[in-house]
């Protein structure tokens, strides 16, 4: 499992106290993203013609976030399918442990040139399956 500390900035509080929604889900893309250029999946038109492209996405707010909380956000994969992989995400108070935010993705190999869905390859299924036991 990969985990992220994040910084909370004084923008991502909003009227009512807390750390908006929106900014949330910003919090796990920056989660997924590192994740994946951790452990070796392509992210960025340079690294190749395959990527990943999410096509569906579930999140549970569990507990408030507030201006002062230190959080992490982990991530791993839970699923491989052959054209497919379902990330599991979670927001976590650090000090407390408790989880703040659940977010569960399923992400789409995809070939940047011929614009359609890919088999992912059994490279970067290796690569993130040794990532994931050296960080278990």
């Amino acid at each position: 499992m990969h985990t992220l500390p994040l910084q909370l900035r004084f923008n991502d509080v909003d009227m009512m106290g807390h750390v908006n929604n929106a900014v949330i889900m910003e919090f796990f893309d920056l989660g997924k993203s590192r994740y994946f250029a951790d452990a070796g999946i392509p992210v960025t038109p340079e690294e190749g013609d395959f990527c990943v492209m999410i096509v569906h996405l579930e999140v549970d707010f569990i507990s408030q976030i507030h201006w002062n909380d230190n959080i992490a956000v982990t991530s791993v994969v839970s699923h491989w399918g052959n054209k497919s992989l379902q990330v599991t995400q979670q927001i976590v108070n650090t000090e407390t442990g408790q989880p703040c935010a659940t977010c569960r993705t399923v992400l789409s190999g995809y070939c940047r040139s011929t614009a359609t869905s890919a088999a992912i390859p059994e490279d970067v299924k290796k690569r993130v399956m040794e990532f994931d036991s050296r960080e278990a």
